[in-house]
């Protein structure tokens, strides 16, 4: 079971950027639980988190798999990674974008992380089955 950081815990970030590529190709199911913690700002800027694929580790893919919605605050924000509509995909990475605006310095600040983890089969099977009842 796959259960890692595309983010390290307490990564500094004052530019755009791009996490470490992670191997995924060794889970069992292709969807996953991403929490992204933003555990210090500064005020009047925002982060934009998207997670990107790739087949190779290298050659990543044009448009991004998901994203987050824009962030302003500290805060945890989880989301799921299905990655079942992309069969060839096998590594993923993260990758920021940040901003600042309004007074004071122009240079943006975020520490923040971003963890994956891999989401049991029979925790999968459960949720199917009550949204299917609830249908």
């Amino acid at each position: 079971m796959i259960d890692t950081f595309l983010v390290p815990e307490k990564t500094l970030v004052n530019a755009n950027g791009d996490g470490t590529a992670v191997d995924v190709s060794s889970a069992v199911n292709r969807v996953f639980l991403l929490s992204l913690e933003i555990t210090k700002i500064i005020e009047q800027e925002s982060l934009e988190l998207s997670v990107y694929g790739a087949v190779d580790g290298t050659t990543w893919s044009s448009k991004p798999i998901m994203s987050f919605p824009q962030k302003f605050y500290c805060e945890q924000s989880p989301m799921l990674l299905d990655l079942t509509a992309h069969p060839d995909v096998k590594f993923v990475r993260a990758h920021w974008e940040v901003a600042r605006w309004g007074r004071g310095t122009e240079t943006p600040m975020f520490e923040f992380s971003v963890r994956l983890k891999e989401v049991p089969a029979e925790i999968l099977r459960e949720v199917t089955a009550e949204a299917k009842a609830l249908a």
